[in-house]
Formats: structure tokens, C-alpha cells, sequence
């Protein structure tokens, strides 16, 4: 047994937890904290919204039968100290790695994750529904969800709250108020928030029907496990909202202030509290297109940005440092987003909404809806296109392309290098014929950005990079380079690729597809995105001009699955889409 950590090794589960005499609580939760803090220099890693959560984990645990009684973690990046707690010590330096601990709670990683999580704003309406499946079976048990304040302000937690609100069902809503979302949290619940914590209105969520509790200290154990006893113990039907105030990044160990209270962390060196990160060699996409933004705004007054509770992960903080009244950070809420884009842009401006490709899907319905269907000139700007490394699937942009290109006049295209997104920016920014969208991945920028590029794109044009006789390669997005090293592969055992770069997934370079099938015995589409997107309309066209008699045609798309979590290497090589993989791929078609 550690001596430093002497009740953290006696308490692995939530069980053993419960056995330990409440004064002996302090002492676990700053271990926990250590802890925490100690496997976060080995892994890095969502960090500050964990640090914050250590001492309402271990009330909730003691107080609480997990898992009998059903604890959910909105978003769960704060779950870190949970899954300390609940037998996955001995595994959490292996979190975020390929074949270790998820990122976020996962059903089939532990019993005590009873729903999971990694998208917003969602527990609520999962808790209200474990609590109505209790009570039509007859259950005893309780439901808890711990949504933070930043995740409440989405409008899912409003319509489950509205819900659960007119119903005798039992249920505990823990809001975790830390000030935060991922940057600072924004808008008027925000401000009333802060009028609760000062004790000078009457609750919003009373008026709701729900019965609130708080506001209580986060950090003070003796009054967390009073105030969850008594929601605990109470016989009174109906939700109750328990106020909790935490500090994000509660007892980190950097002297540097940071904007985000450490929200995500690279590693650090334990002793000296230094991150190990390495100098970029070159920009990351998201900085390439801020930049891009930027100059395009320099140039159109009207041109608007929006973000939802992202700036820092799409680069609007960047962009806000120049433009701050021309930056709206609507809080986490997509389809606002998305509708107010559309709503800018019906009175003549030049709304850039930058989300997440992952977060765009839930805004999907607006954009079909809203923006699509009026042809209203929306620009979407598509982080996160592909796969994303360490979040894994619930991060991943693996649908984008399928459910932008399906949309009636929706213009979509994906850059394969720096110098192709500052020209796709101002291609978007110049367009106002209906809705257009650019998408690209995580990560360092391949090829030279040139500051000064503004050229744009004639629509609907691809490019041919390399001439070859024996395959054809057809590209679009991120995966270029590797397209271009298994070419020169493919070049030296005899068989030579022409290769292309689609630049548009919609519309179509017609005349560049029907060009490379007719000349190349085979044709091979190269996409980082699911089935049902960029090869789908190049072999519908192929189809549709019988043009699939005149060559052989092969798909490289992600794999029909969820791609576990791991480095993007890892990911694109498990999914058959790394260089090996598309020479193994052409070579097997070509019956070699």
C-alpha cells in the first residue's frame, strides 16, 4: 500500500468507498486529486473539469449505490476521478490510448457508466427516461445526472427539464456551476447563474417544476453529502435540481493562469509541471483557416463568424483577438446556430458558421430546413473532418460528407492541403448563389501556406497532380499525401496512378471523372468519410453515363463501423486508409 495514497488503495470501487467513516473523506479526495493529477503528466488529456468534480465524485459515490442507483456524467470529460473510483485505476494512464480507457463514459467500459457520453446536454433527457423505466418496472433506485453549466444552456436539457418538470417521477439533476463550458461561459442563463450564486432571484428552474436545492459549495464535503442525503432520503415526487459551485481546475499544479482552466492538457513532467509538447512544424488547419478568415473580413464588413462554445477548438478565439463585435459565441447550441447563420444571411451578410463536423450533425434539421431549402448563402466552415485521434468516435467526422452532398444545391468541398482551405475560404466567402461548405481535418496543414493566397476556385473543378496509365486515383480531402506516397509505392513495382484532387464533393467535376475512367482500366476514389459520401457520387454519375463498362471501380471509404480511439495514424491504418492500405487495396484489385 502507497502511504501516499493509503485510502485510495483501500477504496478501488465505490463499495469499498461507502465503508470508509466521513471524515476519512477529505483525505480520499485529495488523493484523488493527486491522483488525477499524476496520470494526467503520463497521458494528458481533458483535465480541469475533472479537478473540479473530485470531491462531488466521491460524495456521490458514498452517498449514492452506484451503480444500482444510476449516476450519469453529461459530456463526461469530468469523469476522469469517476473512473478512478469505480475500479479503473489501474488503467486510467492507458485512457485515450489505442486498446485503453475511452475518454468519456462508455456502457460497455463499466457497469458504472450506465449511459454514454461525449456530445452536450444530453443527460437529463437520458436520466428522465432511466427514471420512467424505474418506475413502469417498480423500481427503488435513484437516477442522478451531473450536467455542468455550460452544457445546461443547449436546448435539449431545456426540453427534458420541461418535461421532467410536469411529472411526479424522481429524478436528481446535479448543476455542476464552474463559470465554464470549454472557454468561459456565455449568455443570459449565465448571468442568472451568477444572480443564484449570489442569492438575489428566484430560481428559473423552479418556475419549470422542479424543486432546487443550492447553491451549495462544490468543495465543502460535509455539506455536499447533507445536501445528497436529503435529496437522497426525501419522499417528495418530482425532479429536484441541486446547485452545486465548483471551480474548474480546482488544485492544478501550473503557476500560468490559463482561459480554459486547463480544460485539456498535453503531458507534463511531474516534478517541474512543464508540458512536453514539441514545436509544430507547421500551421494546423484550424490556424490556416482563422488566418484566412481573417483577411477575408478585412475585406467584407458583413462577414460574421459564429461559434457554439468552441472558439479556441475552431480558431474564432483568434479571429475575435481581431474582430470581436463580428465574433457571436452562442453557447452550445448547434441548431441556434446554424438558424441564426441562416437569419444573417436572409438580410444580406456573410454568416461563417464554424462548428465541428461532429456538432454539426446536431444541427442537421436546420441546416436541411433553414438554410438548404431557401438556398440562403450560409458558409459552413467544417472542423474536425475525418478522424480525430484520441476523442475517438463520438468526435470523429466521419458523416459530413454524406449529409452535407445529399442536400439540394448545397455546394461541399474538402482542401487536401494549406494552400487549397485559404482558397476554399475565399471561395465560400464569394459565393452567394445558396449554401456552401468546407471541411477539413485535424492537425498540421500539409504543403506551403502562403498568407497572401486568395484566389478563388472556379466551382466544381478538381485538378490532375500525376499521370499514370495503369490506375487512376481520385482524391478528396486530407488523405492526398497518403495518396501521393502510395503512387510513387504503386510506381515502383510497375504500376503507374495517374492521381487527382476532387477539391468538390458537390458539384462534381463531371468532365475530370469521366476523363479518368475512360482512360484507366481501373478507378479508385480515396475519402475520409463514410460510406455514402464522395464515391457515391462518383459512381452514380459513372453509372448514369454508362461509363462503368469502361473501367473497374474501387472505393477507399472509412469502414462501416466506429473507429476506436488511438493516434490518427493508428485510426487511418486500422480503417485501410494510410498509404499501405491503398497500395495492399489497388494492387488486390488489380488481381497482383
Amino acid at each position: 500500500m502507497d502511504r501516499l495514497t493509503r485510502l485510495l488503495d483501500r477504496a478501488p470501487t465505490p463499495e469499498a468507498v461507502r465503508q470508509l467513516l466521513p471524515r476519512d473523506l477529505h483525505r480520499l479526495a485529495s488523493e484523488l486529486r493527486a491522483e488525477v493529477i499524476s496520470a494526467a503528466a503520463e497521458t494528458g488529456g481533458h483535465f480541469g473539469g475533472g479537478l473540479g468534480v473530485v470531491e462531488l465524485t466521491v460524495a456521490l459515490h458514498y452517498v449514492f449505490d452506484t451503480p444500482r442507483d444510476r449516476l450519469i456524467w453529461d459530456v463526461s470529460h469530468q469523469a476522469y476521478p469517476h473512473k478512478i473510483l469505480t475500479g479503473r485505476r489501474e488503467r486510467i494512464r492507458s485512457i485515450r490510448q489505442r486498446g485503453g480507457l475511452y475518454g468519456f463514459t462508455k456502457r460497455d467500459e463499466s457497469t458504472y457508466d450506465p449511459f454514454g457520453a461525449a456530445h452536450s446536454s444530453t443527460s437529463i433527457s437520458a436520466g428522465l427516461g432511466m427514471a420512467l423505466a424505474r418506475d413502469f418496472k417498480g423500481g427503488d433506485n435513484h437516477v442522478i445526472a451531473v450536467i455542468g453549466d455550460g452544457a445546461i444552456t443547449g436546448g435539449m436539457a431545456w426540453e427534458a427539464m420541461n418535461h421532467a418538470g410536469s411529472l411526479s417521477s424522481r429524478l436528481i439533476v446535479i448543476l455542476n456551476d464552474n463559470g465554464m463550458s470549454i472557454a468561459p461561459a456565455v449568455g443570459a442563463l449565465n448571468d442568472h447563474l451568477s444572480q443564484l450564486r449570489a442569492g438575489r432571484l428566484p430560481s428559473v428552474f423552479e418556475s419549470l417544476g422542479l424543486h432546487h436545492e443550492g447553491p451549495v459549495d462544490g468543495h465543502d464535503l460535509n455539506s455536499l453529502l447533507v445536501t445528497l442525503q436529503r435529496a437522497r432520503d426525501t419522499t417528495e415526487p418530482g425532479p429536484v435540481l441541486i446547485h452545486v459551485v465548483t471551480e474548474k481546475g480546482r488544485g492544478h499544479p501550473f503557476s500560468a493562469p490559463d482561459k480554459e482552466h486547463y480544460h485539456a492538457v498535453a503531458k507534463f513532467d511531474p516534478v517541474t509541471f512543464e508540458f512536453k509538447t514539441s514545436k509544430p512544424n507547421a500551421p494546423t488547419f484550424t490556424q490556416v483557416f482563422a488566418s484566412s478568415l481573417i483577411a477575408a473580413a478585412e475585406r467584407d464588413p458583413k462577414l460574421v463568424a459564429i461559434t457554439a462554445a468552441m472558439p479556441s477548438g475552431t480558431g474564432l478565439d483568434i479571429f475575435a483577438e481581431r474582430f470581436p463585435n463580428r465574433t457571436l459565441d452562442v453557447g452550445i447550441a448547434e441548431q441556434h446556430a446554424v438558424t441564426l447563420a441562416a437569419g444573417l444571411a436572409s438580410e444580406g451578410m456573410t454568416p461563417v458558421c464554424a462548428i465541428y463536423s461532429t456538432f454539426l450533425q446536431r444541427g442537421f434539421d436546420q441546416v436541411v430546413h433553414d438554410v438548404a431549402l431557401q438556398r440562403l448563402p450560409v458558409r459552413f466552415a467544417i472542423d474536425r473532418a475525418g478522424l480525430v485521434g484520441q476523442d475517438g468516435a463520438t468526435h470523429a467526422g466521419s458523416f459530413d460528407l454524406a449529409y452535407m452532398s445529399m442536400l439540394p444545391g448545397m455546394v461541399v468541398m474538402a482542401p487536401a492541403d494549406a494552400a487549397e482551405l485559404r482558397r476554399m475560404v475565399a471561395t465560400a466567402v464569394a459565393y452567394d448563389e445558396g449554401p456552401i461548405a468546407f471541411r477539413y481535418p485535424r492537425g498540421e496543414a500539409a504543403g506551403v501556406d502562403d498568407p497572401h493566397e486568395m484566389r478563388p476556385l472556379v466551382i466544381g473543378r478538381g485538378r490532375l497532380l500525376r499521370e499514370g496509365a495503369d490506375v487512376a486515383i481520385l482524391s478528396l480531402g486530407g488523405r492526398l499525401a497518403d495518396v501521393m506516397a502510395a503512387a510513387q509505392e504503386l510506381s515502383a513495382l510497375g504500376i503507374e496512378a495517374s492521381v487527382a484532387d476532387a477539391r468538390f464533393c458537390k458539384p462534381l467535376d463531371t468532365e475530370l471523372v469521366e476523363g479518368l475512367a475512360r482512360h484507366h482500366p481501373m478507378l479508385v476514389t480515396v475519402e475520409d468519410g463514410a460510406i455514402g459520401g464522395f464515391a457515391t457520387h462518383v459512381l452514380q454519375h459513372l453509372a448514369s453515363h454508362d461509363l462503368l463498362g469502361a473501367t473497374r471501380f474501387r472505393a477507399f471509404t472509412l469502414p462501416d463501423r466506429f473507429v476506436a480511439h488511438g493516434s490518427p495514424a493508428e485510426q487511418y491504418a486500422d480503417s485501410g486508409l494510410d498509404a499501405r492500405a491503398i497500395v495492399a487495396g489497388i494492387r488486390s484489385a488489380l488481381g497482383l
